[in-house]
C-alpha cells in the first residue's frame, strides 16, 4: 500500500513538474510558429497529425489490453511471465508499425484531392507527412518498453525521459523558426529528436529491467497461450476509434467543414484546453496502475473509498479547469495572438461543456479499464454513430459549433449513466444508486459555481479586462476566491473531499473544528 501511493505521489510530482514547463513553452512556441511559419502551415500540420492519429487507431488497443495482464506479475515479482508478455507485446507492436506505414502510403495518395491548405504545397505536405509516419512507426517499433515501466508504477520515468525530449526539441524549434522561417527545417528536427529519444529511452529501459528478454518468435507463439489478449483488443479496439473520432479529430473535421486556416484560430484554444486537461490526465497515468493493483487485491472497502476520493480530486482538479476557462480564456486568446484570433462565445461555451463530459467521467473510465471489462462495444458504436450522424448534419450549417455538438450529443448519455451503470453492475457488484447517491452533490456543487464564474465574467471581465496587466489582476482578484469557496463547498458536502484532505490530519482538523464552530453559531 505504502510503495503504490509513493509512486503515485511520485509520477504526479514529476508530471506536475514537466507539466508546468511544457505549458509556458507551448504558449511561447506557438506565438513563434505563427508569426514565423504562417497559420496555414500550422493548420496544415494539425491536420496531418490528426492523420496520424487516426493511422494510429490501428494499435487497436494491444497496449490498453496488454498492460492489463502485467499487473499481477508485476505484483508477484514473476519475471518469467512478464518476459512472456512483453515479447507479445513487441511482436505485435511491430506489426502495428508496418501496417501504420503502409496505411499512410495508401492515405498520402489521396492528397491531391484533400482541401486547398493540404493540396496547394504538395511537396511540403508530403515531406510533413512522411517524417510524421516515421515518427509513428520509430515509436510503435521501438518505444513499446514504456507500457511495462507504465504498469510498474513508473510512469514518471516515461514523463522524465519524453519530456525533456520534447522541451528540448520545442526550444531548438522555437531557435531555427525565428531565425531562418524554414517549414522543412522545422519538420526534421522532429524526426530527429524522435530518434534521440528513442535511443536514450530505450538504453535507461536495459539499466532498469536487466532481466527482460525478448524474443519475437516467442511473442507470436505467446498468442497462443494468451486467447484473452486479442478479445479484450477487439473489444477496445472500436473504443479506440470512438475515442479518436470524439477526442482527436477536431483539427481534421475543421479542416474539412470549414477552412484550414480556421484550423490554427480552433488550435489556439485547444492548445490551451489540451494542456489544461493534460493536467487531469496527470493523475490518471499516475494512479492506473495503482488501481488495477488495489483492485486485485480484492480489498472492498479500501477500493470504494478510493473511488470516491478520486472522484473529489477529479472534482476539484475539474473545476479549477473549467472556472479558469470560462472566466478568462477569451481575454488571454487577445493578450496571447491577439483579437483576430478570436471565436464566438457559443463555441468557448461547446468547447468546455465537452471537456466537463470527457474529465468528470475519468473515475469511471480508470476503474473501469482496472477491471477490464471492455465488452461493451455497442455502447463505442452508438456515440460512433451518433457523433457522426450529428457532425455531419449540423457541421455544413453550424462550423465549429455543429462539430462540438455532434461530440457532446453522442457522449452525454453514455458517459453519465451507461458506464456508471456498467461499472458498479458488472465491475464492482453494487447498485448503481450506490453511485448516485455520492454523485448527485458532486454535479450540484459544480453546476452552482459555473453559474457564479458566468455571471462573474459578464459583470466583471468582459467589459475590463482588455490588457496583459488587467488580466493579471482580475485572476488574483476572482480566481482564488472562487476555488477557495469550492473546495470548501466541497469539503462540506462530500465523503470524498474529507477522505482526501484526511490524508492531511492537521489541515482536516482544522477544518472540521471550524465547519463544527460555523455550525454551534
Amino acid at each position: 500500500m505504502g510503495e503504490r501511493v509513493h509512486r503515485s505521489v511520485m509520477n504526479m510530482k514529476v508530471g506536475m513538474l514537466f507539466y508546468i514547463l511544457s505549458l509556458l513553452l507551448a504558449f511561447f512556441s506557438r506565438k513563434v510558429f505563427l508569426d514565423c511559419l504562417g497559420a496555414e502551415f500550422i493548420g496544415m500540420t494539425g491536420m496531418l497529425m490528426n492523420i496520424m492519429s487516426f493511422l494510429s487507431v490501428a494499435e487497436l488497443g494491444i497496449g490498453t489490453s496488454i498492460v492489463y495482464f502485467l499487473y499481477k506479475p508485476l505484483q508477484e515479482n514473476d519475471h518469467e511471465k512478464i518476459n512472456e508478455v512483453m515479447s507479445m507485446l513487441a511482436f505485435l507492436y511491430r506489426c502495428i508499425g508496418g501496417i501504420i506505414g503502409a496505411g499512410g502510403l495508401i492515405v498520402s495518395l489521396t492528397f491531391p484531392w484533400w482541401p486547398d491548405g493540404i493540396s496547394s504545397n504538395l511537396g511540403l505536405t508530403y515531406f510533413a507527412f512522411y517524417s510524421f509516419l516515421a515518427t509513428a512507426m520509430v515509436g510503435y517499433i521501438f518505444n513499446y518498453r514504456q507500457l511495462l515501466v507504465s504498469a510498474n508504477q513508473k510512469q514518471y520515468l516515461v514523463n522524465a525521459y519524453f519530456q525533456t525530449i520534447a522541451i528540448t526539441q520545442s526550444v531548438v524549434q522555437i531557435v531555427l523558426a525565428w531565425y531562418y522561417r524554414n517549414l522543412y527545417l522545422w519538420v526534421v528536427v522532429g524526426l530527429v529528436f524522435t530518434v534521440i529519444g528513442c535511443i536514450v529511452f530505450n538504453h535507461r529501459i536495459r539499466k532498469l529491467y536487466p532481466w527482460l528478454r525478448i524474443s519475437l518468435t516467442e511473442g507470436r507463439q505467446n498468442l497462443k497461450r494468451y486467447p484473452q489478449v486479442l478479445q479484450k483488443t477487439r473489444q477496445i479496439f472500436v473504443q479506440k476509434i470512438k475515442d479518436f473520432i470524439l477526442y482527436r479529430s477536431d483539427e481534421l473535421l475543421v479542416g474539412w467543414f470549414v477552412s484550414v486556416v480556421q484550423v490554427a484560430y480552433y488550435g489556439n484554444y485547444t492548445i490551451i484546453t489540451n494542456k489544461l486537461v493534460f493536467l487531469v490526465n496527470i493523475l490518471s497515468d499516475g494512479m492506473n496502475a495503482g488501481i488495477g493493483n488495489l483492485i486485485a487485491e480484492g480489498n472492498d472497502k479500501n477500493t470504494m473509498k478510493v473511488f470516491w476520493e478520486l472522484t473529489a480530486i477529479r472534482f476539484l482538479i475539474v473545476g479549477i479547469v473549467i472556472f479558469a476557462l470560462l472566466l478568462f480564456v477569451q481575454p488571454f486568446i487577445v493578450c496571447w495572438v491577439g483579437g483576430q484570433y478570436l471565436l464566438s462565445n457559443l463555441i468557448v461555451y461547446l468547447l468546455l461543456l465537452n471537456i466537463f463530459i470527457m474529465l468528470s467521467r475519468g473515475v469511471v473510465e480508470m476503474y473501469i479499464a482496472a477491471s477490464g471489462l471492455f465488452q461493451d462495444v455497442w455502447a463505442s458504436w452508438t456515440e460512433l454513430a451518433l457523433n457522426l450522424t450529428v457532425t455531419i448534419c449540423l457541421a455544413p450549417f453550424l462550423g465549429i459549433a455543429g462539430i462540438l455538438i455532434g461530440k457532446i450529443v453522442s457522449v452525454f448519455f453514455i458517459a453519465m449513466f451507461w458506464k456508471p451503470y456498467f461499472l458498479f453492475t458488472r465491475g464492482l457488484h453494487k447498485s448503481v444508486a450506490v453511485y448516485w447517491r455520492g454523485m448527485v452533490t458532486y454535479y450540484v456543487v459544480f453546476a452552482v459555481f459555473c453559474t457564479a464564474a458566468v455571471i462573474l465574467k459578464i459583470w466583471l471581465v468582459d467589459d475590463k479586462v482588455d490588457s496583459l496587466p488587467m488580466l493579471i489582476g482580475y485572476s488574483i482578484l476572482l480566481y482564488p476566491t472562487l476555488l477557495a469557496a469550492y473546495f470548501l463547498t466541497l469539503f462540506a458536502t462530500t465523503r470524498g473531499m474529507k477522505y482526501f484532505v484526511a490524508r492531511k490530519p492537521a489541515i482536516y482538523n482544522r477544518l472540521t473544528r471550524n465547519n463544527h464552530h460555523e455550525n454551534h453559531l
